[in-house]
């Protein structure tokens, strides 16, 4: 009943199952308009298309983002191309002459562990990774190292991209920091719009990194940060969005927007920006929620899992993906493989088969989407190896 919202990417893809919504969502159509109407406000307003933009467009996506993980400060939303622009923004709130000490896990996304590696190397940080798995104590393990010592930063996923395994009680994990001063950041990507998050309790303590690429379906080019309210963070890396109060220095000292744009940049493209609002607008006027959406795929899931005793394969078997709890796990799941080798010949046969997946390494990854029927059609697994 979702595929009407789908119908230009799957006209284009009449023979395709499409099982990487997780990396390469399909957009619903209405996100064709959305960048459109970009092009015409931008005829229609030429130079007065950023007042339009950030009295328009920003407000109302802040705050459709924040009915979506009920936040009570829209406001503390703010915008940029990708996520690692925003991570090293939040990096550059320390003292550059200091070795910053970070917290972390050994699952995630590249954007963070390559440039904190990066940055051990030249040891401008000290770096503390924690194994998820065995996944069923992930968390305990974590919070006794953060009893253990003092972090400037803790960084962690929400939903870990290599696996699907999904945090079970993020609000514990928060109030376990004690120290005041030690920065919390959350990867969302994978959470948002997939898993219900209610951030209320825990808005003015945590920073939350998402974006529009993935779950939000509206492609790439709009990420976004939730940072706590009345923050006195002042970045390095900044931008003149930023300071858009006072554009010249006061009294000596750069300043900072007093809400979420003292965390921004400066000149993007906001056609990704209009995409989402579009995509986030028609979700709530359909009353399609993400509680709905989770359930969908969650129904997805089941009847994929009950197809694989049918096909009888020797990689796809429900013992191969890794999950604890199913209840508390991502869209997507996570078959292990006995090698890189053997994901790459797995996945290159599937897509012959027009079966689409993804894999990272010794990992290979089924997506669900709401695209996607109840009755999933694994007929042609059968003929694999």
């Amino acid at each position: 009943m979702y595929k009407k919202y789908y119908s230009h990417f799957l006209t284009a893809n009449p023979q395709i199952q499409h099982y990487a919504s997780h990396s390469h969502h399909y957009w619903p159509d209405v996100t064709r308009a959305a960048t459109l109407e970009y092009w015409d406000d931008s005829a229609k307003y030429v130079d007065d298309k950023w007042g339009h933009i950030f009295s328009k467009k920003i407000p109302s996506t802040q705050k459709l983002i924040a009915e979506v993980l009920n936040l009570s400060h829209p406001e503390q939303i703010v915008f940029a191309p990708n996520t690692h622009e925003l991570l090293y923004r939040l990096l550059s709130c320390f003292d550059p002459r200091k070795c910053i000490s970070i917290l972390t896990s050994d699952s995630e996304f590249y954007s963070f562990d390559r440039q904190v590696n990066r940055l051990q190397e030249d040891q401008l940080a000290s770096v503390d990774k924690i194994a998820t798995q065995p996944f069923d104590n992930f968390e305990e393990r974590f919070i006794k190292k953060i009893n253990e010592n003092h972090y400037d930063m803790i960084f962690l996923s929400q939903v870990f991209f290599n696996s699907g395994m999904a945090l079970k009680n993020l609000k514990r994990i928060v109030e376990s920091v004690k120290e005041s001063n030690t920065m919390i950041v959350i990867d969302g990507y994978h959470g948002f719009m997939a898993i219900p998050t209610d951030l209320k309790e825990i808005e003015n303590r945590i920073f939350y990194l998402a974006g529009s690429y993935k779950y939000a379906q509206g492609g790439e080019g709009c990420c976004f940060l939730v940072s706590p309210k009345d923050s006195l963070h002042r970045p390095i890396y900044t931008g003149w969005f930023a300071g858009f109060a006072g554009l010249t220095n006061d009294g000596g000292n750069t300043s900072y927007s007093r809400d979420g744009y003292r965390f921004a940049g400066s000149t993007m493209d906001f056609a990704a920006l209009y995409r989402l609002e579009a995509v986030l607008t028609l979700f709530k006027e359909e009353g399609l929620s993400v509680e709905k959406i989770h359930q969908h795929i969650q129904k997805l899931q089941k009847n994929f899992r009950n197809h694989l005793l049918e096909i009888d394969h020797h990689f796809l078997t429900e013992k191969n993906i890794l999950s604890v709890d199913y209840n508390h796990h991502g869209h997507f799941l996570t078959f292990a493989m006995p090698s890189p080798e053997h994901t790459k010949a797995l996945h290159d046969e599937l897509r012959a088969l027009n079966i689409w997946t993804d894999f990272r390494g010794s990992r290979l990854r089924f997506g669900f989407g709401i695209y996607q029927n109840d009755c999933i059609d694994l007929s042609a697994l059968r003929k694999s190896i």
